[in-house]
């Protein structure tokens, strides 16, 4: 049925419940606070991210087990430079990814300028977590000519793995 929602961290709950209602328009449709037997506590945020699907962030607060000063942006932490781990939310087409690029520039946000894929379009910026985020556009409509029937020499050989 598609995803439900996309369980992410941070240590900043004010900033992220910031970023994702102000600047990016998704609402926060749940707010609780977990309390873990073992002790500290957990504030998990829900947003709305359109079509059913939700993007939720946890705070941990002297949560045992949990480091206080582990890295919530995915690729640093792990020594991956630019955005290998990204989450994609989609546009409408593209017009409305630049929209949505000029409003993000207008809030004060580092965004790309439009990359074409071929395929689609995207922009890419950070959020206050240090995680790579993008705004998608298809540019055609996908289907099995997408996967089959290459010919280039890269293609076959990536086929191969």
């Amino acid at each position: 049925m598609g995803i439900h929602h996309l369980g992410l961290a941070t240590h900043d709950m004010e900033a992220t419940v910031d970023f994702y209602e102000d600047v990016l328009g998704m609402p926060a449709v749940v707010c609780e606070m977990i309390e873990p037997a073992t002790g500290g506590a957990i504030r998990h945020a829900f947003f709305d991210a359109g079509d059913g699907a939700l993007v939720a962030f946890m705070e941990c607060n002297e949560v045992k087990g949990v480091a206080a000063d582990f890295d919530p942006g995915i690729n640093r932490g792990l020594g991956i430079k630019g955005g290998m781990y990204h989450f994609a939310f989609q546009s409408a087409d593209a017009t409305e990814l630049e929209k949505k690029r000029d409003e993000l520039r207008e809030k004060g946000v580092d965004v790309t300028d439009v990359v074409d894929h071929g395929w689609c379009k995207s922009i890419y910026f950070p959020d206050p977590n240090g995680l790579q985020l993008e705004y998608c556009c298809l540019t055609v409509e996908l289907g099995a000519e997408h996967v089959r029937g290459r010919t280039s020499d890269a293609w076959a050989s990536w086929k191969r793995r």
